[in-house]
């Protein structure tokens, strides 16, 4: 088994035994397009979606077969897991695009001719630093068409809590509850979310979509506090 498919094995078993709360966030998300959907004009064309770190669709694939979409893209930085989400949905009635492309240079890239009626984003925006994230809030409002929804599900701090604080609190958190997974996969994930895990401060990031022209509301936040899902919508 190489590299990727040992890490791919410990994150779907984190998935499968619901460490970090998917079922409740799939549910939230799901609830959010499809209450988004619903309110589209009669007659508006099929919206537009691009998956910022699709991953394996593992829990969103479900739900994109029924949605009404007018196109889908989904994008992430590891190329091995494109044909394992590809495979995930399926055939859908909409025309599908796979692309390992970063996040934030998706957003630095021009925008498209088609703007985008809905971004979606799912554990993927914590590895940015915090100007980063800023940065890419901003940036991603020129790819959104008029009445655009951005739904970001990740993990984020508490108010005024410090980066290693939280660090120490997830840590904690794999040791004393996480048994579905063995040592060397609660190793993995430590190490990786010491190492690149960097979550918003969620105040801090309120102001800071705000500031960047965004109205920002908390859909669901996890019994943890660190889980969560917010619903971003254009100011201006």
């Amino acid at each position: 088994m190489d590299f990727f498919d040992r890490q791919w094995s410990t994150y779907r078993r984190v998935v499968d035994h619901d460490l970090m709360e998917h079922q409740a966030l799939s549910t939230a998300t799901t609830a959010a397009i499809e209450g988004w959907l619903a309110a589209r004009p009669a007659g508006a064309p099929g919206a537009r979606m691009v998956d910022l770190g699709c991953g394996d669709l593992g829990l969103l694939a479900p739900v994109l077969r029924h949605l009404p979409l007018g196109s889908y893209l989904g994008l992430d930085l590891s190329a091995p897991v494109l044909p394992r989400a590809a495979a995930a949905l399926g055939p859908v009635s909409y025309p599908c695009q796979w692309r390992e492309q970063d996040l934030l240079a998706w957003a630095e890239a021009e925008p498209e001719p088609e703007p985008v009626d809905l971004l979606h984003s799912a554990f993927a925006l914590h590895h940015l630093n915090d100007e980063n994230k800023s940065k890419f809030l901003e940036l991603c409002r020129r790819h959104l068409a008029p009445g655009g929804l951005l739904l970001w599900a990740d993990v984020f701090r508490e108010p005024g809590e410090a980066r290693a604080a939280y660090v120490a609190r997830y840590v904690d958190r794999i040791r004393s509850g996480w048994n579905p997974l063995e040592p060397e996969q609660q190793q993995q994930v430590i190490d990786h979310l010491s190492q690149f895990d960097d979550p918003a401060d969620r105040e801090a990031i309120q102001r800071s979509a705000e500031d960047c022209g965004w109205r920002w509301h908390w859909l669901w936040q996890g019994a943890h506090h660190a889980e969560a899902l917010a619903m971003l919508t254009p100011i201006r």
